[in-house]
């Protein structure tokens, strides 16, 4: 409940900010063409994000024939999270991680790395599979997609007002700068602020897909020992995935330092916290799982 209402705070303030510059704007031209084009990028992005996700980490699907125990593993994880049977993959990385896309519980696709099925252990594994699976019920991937579009029309409708505002100014007869400045330096900020609100939306995003995973596998501490390896791993283990893609894994496979900078800009929360909020849920008895049938 506390990070639905932080991703709603989260959302209301792109939609304020989105707001605030069609206001700037003057009309609600500018701000209609940059969701047009923002939504058709996105949008794009969404209906494909399975086979672009394949397709990023150089995974395949594998069928029940030629990964029987892993089919059995998400078929009976699913079950418990009342989902339909998701598409299964593997992903030829030794870094040990896994990801979810798809548009929904209907087109989901669970995949994992060689590494990772190397690397965990069968509850450790389960796990990693079951904060996946909590992706895709909790339909993080249309939630996102929705944040990136306000976030991608707020770019747009910004670059719109800085270009007015440039053609303004070069037509100033008197060149003052004093009105127009401001307006654009709120302008360009705008976009940047976008983007750190975005990001915040996917880190209550995990955390929510740590809290469902641990639900789902019933066992958050095996939860927080598999992300403290994935972390392990990510860093001594290069991934080569392209950085657009990385954000899907459980477990960022680009890591950097963890100062506050790093952290503002992430899309993942730091591995410490998250063990640590699953640590506390194992101290209070996990709760039971509200199955539903998606």
């Amino acid at each position: 409940m506390r990070n639905a209402l932080k991703v709603f705070v989260l959302m209301a303030a792109l939609t304020a900010l989105l707001g605030a510059i069609g206001s700037w704007l003057g009309g609600t031209t500018g701000v209609v063409v940059a969701i047009a084009l923002a939504a058709a990028l996105n949008l794009a992005t969404y209906w494909w994000s399975g086979p672009l996700a394949l397709r990023a980490y150089g995974a395949r699907i594998v069928s029940d024939h030629e990964a029987p125990a892993l089919h059995a593993l998400v078929d009976r994880l699913r079950r418990r999270a009342g989902l339909p049977m998701p598409r299964v993959a593997i992903a030829p990385h030794a870094q040990p991680n896994a990801f979810a896309s798809g548009r929904g519980p209907a087109t989901g696709v669970v995949c994992v790395t060689d590494g990772l099925l190397r690397t965990l252990g069968r509850e450790e594994l389960e796990a990693v599979v079951a904060h996946e699976l909590a992706h895709i019920r909790n339909r993080d991937v249309l939630l996102m997609t929705v944040a990136a579009t306000i976030a991608g029309a707020i770019g747009w409708a910004a670059n719109l007002a800085a270009f007015g505002a440039l053609d303004s100014a070069q037509h100033d007869e008197e060149g003052e700068a004093g009105g127009w400045l401001p307006m654009l330096l709120g302008l360009l900020l705008a976009p940047l602020a976008a983007m750190v609100v975005q990001l915040a939306i996917s880190r209550q995003r995990e955390y929510e897909a740590d809290r469902v995973g641990a639900e789902i596998c019933e066992r958050p501490l095996a939860l927080a020992g598999a992300l403290r390896r994935l972390d392990e791993h990510a860093r001594a283990v290069p991934m080569q995935v392209a950085p657009a893609a990385a954000p899907l894994a459980q477990v960022t496979p680009h890591l950097a330092g963890g100062g506050a900078l790093v952290k503002l800009f992430s899309t993942h929360p730091p591995t410490a916290e998250r063990v640590a909020r699953l640590e506390a849920m194992a101290a209070r008895g996990a709760p039971v799982l509200v199955r539903h049938v998606a």
